[in-house]
């Protein structure tokens, strides 16, 4: 009696003949990146701000570039360009959310634009809370240190820049439309 090679079931996906493509790779998660990123611009926010409190006087102006730049100290109680100064809490509330909803859209994260972007919002967000819990009058109330005055733009520091920075960054990846998962709006997703 001789025996035929038998046929694996149908619907079976035993066996190494299977007609199944491979599932597609997705892009590997980018968490590393943001976090990578919000780590250096919340020590970078932190040093300078440490520098120039330690170096200036409230107030005093350093000129850098004639009037053009120049370093002054100025301590807000609000949000940028000094806006909202009596609702300090509230900021460092909407600051929380912030930081919060970045968090839950990073386990998501495949895209480097994103984890670029969404680092730099969240390393900012977190360098001004650091100010808001810790610098005087007290918690929650605390007054953000800024120091870099150009020409008639507010005085910033480096956190207000990462955040502005991310948010156009932001802005051009929704123009773009690009999701977090590095696939464009409309692609299929693997």
């Amino acid at each position: 009696m001789s025996s035929a090679p038998t046929e694996p079931e149908s619907g079976s996906d035993s066996g190494p003949d299977r007609d199944t493509a491979p599932p597609a790779e997705q892009p590997p998660k980018q968490l590393g990146l943001l976090v990578a990123i919000a780590a250096v611009v919340i020590v970078l926010d932190l040093v300078t701000k440490i520098v120039m409190v330690s170096w200036l006087r409230d107030g005093e102006r350093v000129p850098l570039i004639g009037d053009l730049v120049s370093f002054t100290l100025v301590r807000n109680p609000g949000a940028a360009f000094s806006l909202a100064t009596g609702l300090t809490w509230v900021l460092t509330l909407v600051a929380l959310a912030v930081v919060v909803g970045i968090v839950r859209f990073a386990r998501r994260l495949r895209s480097r634009g994103w984890a670029l972007a969404l680092g730099l919002v969240l390393g900012g967000a977190l360098g001004n809370l650091v100010d808001r819990f810790f610098r005087g009058p007290g918690p929650l109330q605390g007054h953000v240190v800024d120091f870099v005055s150009v020409g008639w733009f507010p005085v910033f520091n480096v956190a207000d820049s990462a955040i502005t920075v991310g948010g156009v960054v932001l802005v051009l990846l929704a123009l773009l439309g690009r999701d977090l998962d590095g696939t464009r709006a409309g692609e299929e997703r693997p």
